[in-house]
């Protein structure tokens, strides 16, 4: 028995001292690497020390007679102003992504299989030649330019089959012609750069293309026909370009698509109504395009279907009779924006995934279905702008769903009653709503009790309504709230004491960012910004508020927007307010306010826009900081108030001049040469951030 064991013991020793010898590294190789390191500051934490095999040490392979082969350093704090590569001719795979290096593309080693430079600050135009040998190259997230020759970047013939130059900044044609070079290609990425002009006809020669990205680039005409003979392709993404004319019922023939992304575009024509011969689609992106037509029915047979968006279209039609119960994977349905009609479908109800419900901007009728109670995963919805009846018979439906966050109903429900039923005190009613919006409705009544059981409610518009009464104190115990808008109401009294202290805007306990709600795929950039980075707000103009500006108001120090504008709040304007060291709208225009205005207001330094106008103020206009920047308009209406802004002396002598530039009205009035308070505006979808009309949104 002991002589097997020794056999095996002498065995497993020769092979160790074989394993030694063979993978011993070449010494001019591991010279060359230690070079390349030894520039890092500060010093790379890496096992390589030069007493040890170089073929050991991390990120290194070799051959087994140790040339190296293999570069792998992704993440590690590597920076160099110019990269230059270790002189190591056996050099196959190098991956250096995720660094800080910076200069232009170094020259490549001639047995290149594989190359990943990217999220570096690589510069300079790509005109290094490719070795035949190179399958993978992946440059995206530098700052490469210019433009793109594929004839002369690749030798022939070319293994290439995988290529991302994406989030770059290379301009001109894009490389779609890449396929006359290299037909091997299955993945092309040349998304998030300047290219333009159509896809090349010679894409139809990468036969076994599996993706093909080119969004957000400036990619012009119409959609060639040579891309539905890409059979292979799983993935056809060119969103955020200027590509026209319609989409070509010879789609279907792409029977392995699994993303298909053409949003942001200016595509034509109607949907083709045999879309959902696609039967391994997984997500549509067709939204924000000019398609007309009617939702195919086809498409309600896309079983796989996770994602579907159809958004900002001129799409027509019932939706009623459709039915959406195949679609068991669906999360996220966008219909928004076009000019659906009918009811909301009930067979929405049986598909238990979704996440997220977006009708917005249609002519819906009837009512919220309550089957939608069901929807024990629904987090957003979003119905506003619609012809929808019975808002209490909404919100009771809606208070089953547990997991709602965003409830957009603005617009919707035309002069009914404030809904304030007792059913909806339940603790469990909405206890994790924090954006709702009943904003524009009409709707009549006093602010119901029920919102104050909101816990985690942040943001709450009722603007544009006939809500009247004054304004709850328990407003103010509100521990989540930090937009509030109440514009364009009957609201009476006196600003309650008790909102001046609500914690959202006294300590930065509580984060402003709700991008954590947001599905960003569901929006477009701008309306994302707009709804879910909102600043703290009380919104208060437009109502017929009474009594002083509490000077308490000076603690809701986190405030970014304070409106009282066209209101009939009388007495001075508070010193506190100069506490506000954050405010960057102030309006207090359209009141019966007295006194001066106070010096100290002079010390809010983020303050962009501001009104006192249509006021019974006194005494000299206060110079220097921001007040600098505002013009006749901010101050008008006030027959009592001097100072050269209003082209009114304060010592009884000779008016001043206007100023070069300005009219004789006195210049530039309020906000881009409109006086426009703040409660003016049309709020869209959710609480407006400015005086301005917000984009179209949930």
């Amino acid at each position: 028995m002991a002589k097997p064991i020794l056999l095996l013991t002498l065995s497993l020793n020769l092979f160790l001292l074989t394993q030694n010898r063979v993978l011993s590294c070449d010494k001019q190789e591991q010279n060359s690497l230690l070079s390349f390191i030894s520039s890092q500051s500060p010093p790379l934490n890496l096992n390589w020390s030069p007493s040890s095999n170089c073929c050991r040490w991390e990120g290194i392979a070799c051959t087994p007679d140790g040339r190296v082969t293999r570069l792998w350093l992704p993440g590690k704090n590597l920076t160099a102003a110019s990269l230059s590569l270790p002189n190591l001719p056996y050099l196959a795979h190098i991956n250096l992504s995720q660094n800080h290096l910076s200069g232009l593309l170094p020259s490549l080693p001639p047995r290149l299989i594989t190359l990943d430079l990217s999220f570096n600050a690589l510069t300079g135009p790509l005109n290094r030649t490719l070795p035949t040998t190179t399958h993978t190259v992946d440059l995206s997230s530098n700052r490469f330019n210019g433009s793109l020759n594929p004839s002369l970047m690749l030798l022939r013939p070319s293994n290439l089959a995988i290529f991302n130059i994406s989030n770059n900044a290379f301009t001109g044609p894009n490389p779609s012609s890449i396929c006359n070079v290299s037909q091997s290609i299955k993945i092309l990425d040349f998304s998030a750069n300047q290219f333009t002009g159509p896809i090349s006809p010679s894409i139809t020669q990468c036969s076994n293309l599996q993706v093909l990205r080119g969004g957000s680039n400036s990619l012009s005409g119409p959609l060639s026909r040579d891309l539905y003979t890409l059979t292979s392709l799983q993935e056809l993404s060119l969103p955020n370009n200027q590509l026209s004319g319609p989409i070509n019922d010879a789609i279907a023939n792409l029977s392995n698509l699994v993303i298909l992304e053409l949003h942001v575009n200016e595509l034509t024509g109607p949907i083709p109504q045999n879309i959902g011969m696609l039967s391994r689609l997984e997500q549509l992106q067709l939204h924000s395009n000019n398609l007309n037509g009617t939702f195919p029915p086809s498409l309600t047979n896309s079983i796989n279907l996770t994602t579907l968006l159809l958004r900002n279209n001129l799409l027509n039609g019932q939706i009623s009779a459709l039915d959406f119960s195949k679609l068991q994977r669906l999360h996220a349905l966008d219909l928004g924006n076009n000019t659906f009609t009918g009811t909301i479908p009930d067979t929405l109800c049986l598909i238990k995934s979704l996440t997220a419900i977006r009708l917005a901007y249609n002519e819906l009728t009837g009512e919220v279905p309550p089957c939608m109670a069901s929807l024990k995963n629904l987090t957003h919805l979003s119905l506003s702008d619609n012809l929808l009846s019975n808002a209490a018979g909404a919100l009771t439906t809606l208070k089953h769903c547990h997991n709602l966050a965003v409830l957009f109903l603005s617009r919707c429900f035309h002069d009914e009653i404030v809904p304030d039923d007792n059913d909806l005190l339940h603790p469990d009613t909405f206890k994790n709503l924090q954006i709702l919006t009943l904003g524009g409705c009409k709707l009549n009544g006093q602010i119901p009790f029920w919102i104050s059981k909101l816990k985690k409610l942040k943001v709450l518009n009722l603007s544009f309504n006939k809500i009247h009464g004054p304004i709850p104190e328990w407003i103010g115990t509100m521990d989540s709230l930090y937009v509030l808008n109440l514009t364009q109401n009957s609201l009476t009294g006196e600003i309650p004491h008790k909102i001046t202290q609500l914690p959202a805007l006294i300590s930065d306990n509580t984060s402003t960012d709700l991008s954590h709600l947001a599905l960003p795929f569901l929006f477009d950039k701008l309306q994302y910004n707009r709804l879910f980075n909102l600043p703290r707000g009380v919104k208060l103009g437009n109502n017929s508020l009474t009594g002083i500006i509490p000077p308490e108001i000076g603690e809701l120090r986190l405030l970014h927007i304070l409106d009282l504008s066209n209101n009939n709040l009388s007495g001075g304007i508070p010193d506190s307010v100069s506490k506000l060291m954050n405010l960057e709208k102030l309006d207090m225009s359209g009141n019966e306010l007295t006194g001066e205005i106070p010096e100290s207001l002079t010390k809010l330094h983020f303050l962009s826009a501001f009104s006192v106008a249509d006021n019974d103020l006194e005494g000299e206009i206060p110079k220097g900081g921001q007040f600098e920047t505002f013009g006749f308009g901010a101050f008008e209406g006030n027959p009592k108030l001097c100072g050269e802004v209003v082209n009114r002396s304060c010592g009884g002598g000779i008016g001043f001049r206007p100023a070069a530039g300005e009219d004789e009205e006195g210049g530039v009035s309020f906000w881009c040469g409109v006086r426009i308070p703040f409660g003016v505006g049309y709020f869209v979808g959710l609480v407006a951030v400015s005086g301005v009309v917000l984009l179209k949104s949930w």
